[in-house]
């Protein structure tokens, strides 16, 4: 069973930066590019914090306002709080759950769509996926540059989360590289009519 991912991380932000408002809580999953990797929306930190606290495992430690701004409640950590994030980290450290590639389904597909787009999109895949790496990379160098302070900066464990997605776009890069290679070069022939000995309709234009 997948980890919640939300809530594992909300619960880390607490229990790194307590005492600490939610916004700060938001803006930090922010930094670590959460809302790319984990689908973390800011929207969803607001409501993990409600159910943490429903739940007994965060507590409201105080409640501040500046000015005509909205109160802010600071939040803590409870005992109750450090159990969970301590059970729910070892699970997913320990977690090895293989991806659900989107892509799978198109792969499949390959015969009923014409050659010709299949190769044009091979190649828009490779351009952005080379494009994608190069973010990645200069990413992961710029937060290595930094003080890895989290209260003032990406902290360093943030670099180590991005070169994991790098390392997963460069799987991506390859996989589209050689299979183009050898669309190209006739080795994979996906169009010849049949699949297996079984027929194949002709592919939808």
């Amino acid at each position: 069973m997948a980890v919640p991912t939300t809530r594992l991380l909300v619960l880390a932000v607490v229990r790194l930066l307590q005492p600490v408002h939610g916004y700060d809580v938001r803006r930090e999953l922010l930094s670590w590019h959460a809302d790319d990797w984990a689908n973390v929306k800011p929207g969803s930190v607001y409501g993990a914090l409600n159910t943490l606290e429903r739940d007994g495992l965060i507590s409201v430690e105080g409640v501040g306002q500046e000015g005509a701004r909205p109160e802010r409640r600071t939040y803590r950590l409870t005992s109750e709080g450090e159990k969970e994030f301590g059970e729910l980290l070892r699970e997913s450290l320990f977690a090895a759950d293989q991806l659900k590639h989107p892509y799978f389904a198109t792969v499949s597909l390959f015969p009923h769509a014409p050659k010709d787009d299949v190769v044009a999109a091979l190649r828009s895949r490779i351009l952005q996926f080379e494009a994608n790496l190069l973010f990645l990379e200069r990413e992961e160098e710029r937060i290595l540059a930094g003080s890895g302070d989290p209260r003032e900066a990406e902290p360093h464990h943030v670099a180590d989360a991005i070169n994991l997605a790098a390392a997963h776009v460069r799987a991506d890069l390859e996989w589209s590289r050689r299979t183009l290679r050898r669309i190209e070069s006739g080795e994979l022939d996906a169009w010849s009519g049949t699949m297996g000995g079984a027929p194949v309709p002709p592919p939808v234009r």
